[in-house]
């Protein structure tokens, strides 16, 4: 399976947030999972590239210009696709995946989760996102689409868009049903 992450690219952020993005990469490689991701040296991302490939998995890194030209590619990109912006590159990780997973991040990874999502939500993929709920990251995301749902904001239950996991074992659980 081809799983496209979306995390940070941050590199001061708490630690447990690395040991969990270790984690799911390793199970990723062992598991013969690709990962798809936004192809920077920094932060989750890195961590995530590194890991999948250490342990013999394979990586597509997705890479616009701008993080070219500043020097941020990784090299752990197996595969490099260049791409001239941000919205380029969401359209090709979602050209490219079978599911997503949202790791902690900022205001990129909300792009990237709200982009997938509303673009399912109108039939023009049948992918969802998985939010990874590591220490209560997701929380108050989860609390204003619950919020949103109830007061008939979102169509139907989002959850056939965005699921919420807590746990590595969840996580392995959905993407089992995929």
């Amino acid at each position: 399976m081809k799983i496209t992450v979306f995390c940070s690219a941050n590199n001061n952020i708490d630690p447990d947030f690395f040991k969990a993005t270790e984690e799911l990469g390793a199970w990723m490689a062992a598991n013969r999972h690709t990962l798809v991701y936004g192809g920077t040296d920094l932060g989750l991302m890195e961590c995530i590239a590194k890991t999948v490939h250490e342990h013999g998995g394979q990586t597509i890194g997705v890479v616009p210009t701008k993080v070219e030209e500043h020097g941020h590619t990784s090299k752990y990109n197996d595969v490099e696709i260049p791409c001239d912006n941000l919205n380029d590159r969401k359209q090709l990780m979602l050209l490219h995946t079978d599911i997503a997973i949202a790791l902690p991040g900022g205001v990129g990874t909300l792009d990237e989760i709200f982009s997938m999502a509303a673009s399912k939500s109108i039939g023009y993929h049948d992918k969802r996102v998985v939010l990874y709920n590591i220490k209560g990251f997701w929380d108050k995301t989860i609390e204003l689409l619950d919020d949103m749902q109830q007061r008939g904001f979102i169509r139907g239950d989002y959850h056939r868009m965005i699921i919420p996991v807590s746990s590595l074992d969840e996580l392995k659980t959905v993407l089992s049903e995929e």
